[in-house]
């Protein structure tokens, strides 16, 4: 009995919080407690995730590979510019569409939740661990590159949210915020980025090479 109303009370407050959200956001991109960003931006044939994590404080940064993915890393650094630490994704447009990365095996979000947007629910994808940020994820299908960041203070069960992420005035994809599961684990942000216009970018700048 005391489990259930716990659980009623949490819902209530993943409601009120939905409605803080939509308010505070307006037309701009999703404000994610813990989190200044993510900002993304499209160098050569990189894409850049950036962010600051206020709750993960390190005393050295590192430079990490991400697994089967060849060309790509994550950068964690303490930030220079107030609390926290700076996560950087750069990932290779090489990798993104490698047919390697495709034949992983398909995944859900973590703790099972389905892929907001994407017909199946899942898809290829990779997890890794780097210091003090357990199971993040990649994952790339056809049209869709994503990465899933966890948010270990975001207490809200059952939350869950989608909304259009934009850089500068242009969509981009979609952003997600999930609140803890049944279990109390799982919460986080999934971030899935459109690759199709980057895709066709990429196969004019070869056809002017050859």
């Amino acid at each position: 009995m005391e489990i259930t109303l716990r659980k009623r009370l949490l819902t209530v407050l993943a409601l009120l919080s939905f409605s803080f959200f939509s308010v505070s956001c307006g037309e701009g991109n999703v404000e994610i407690p813990g989190v200044d960003g993510p900002n993304v931006n499209l160098l050569e044939d990189n894409v850049i995730v950036s962010m600051v994590l206020e709750d993960v404080s390190i005393v050295a940064g590192a430079t990490y590979k991400v697994p089967k993915y060849k060309k790509s890393f994550i950068g964690l650094n303490p930030n220079l510019e107030g609390p926290g630490s700076v996560l950087t994704f750069t990932v290779s447009l090489d990798d993104i569409f490698s047919s390697d990365v495709k034949r992983l095996d398909p995944k859900t979000l973590p703790g099972g939740r389905m892929i907001p947007g994407v017909a199946a629910g899942a898809l290829p994808a990779v997890a890794f661990t780097v210091e003090k940020i357990k199971n993040m994820a990649f994952y790339v299908g056809p049209k869709v590159f994503g990465i899933w960041v966890p948010l270990h203070n975001f207490n809200l069960y059952g939350f869950a949210w989608t909304k259009s992420f934009k850089a500068g005035d242009k969509r981009v994809g979609n952003i997600s915020l999930f609140g803890q599961d049944e279990n109390g684990e799982n919460a986080g942000f999934f971030l899935a980025l459109s690759v199709k216009s980057a895709y066709e970018k990429r196969l004019k700048r070869l056809s002017r090479k050859h």
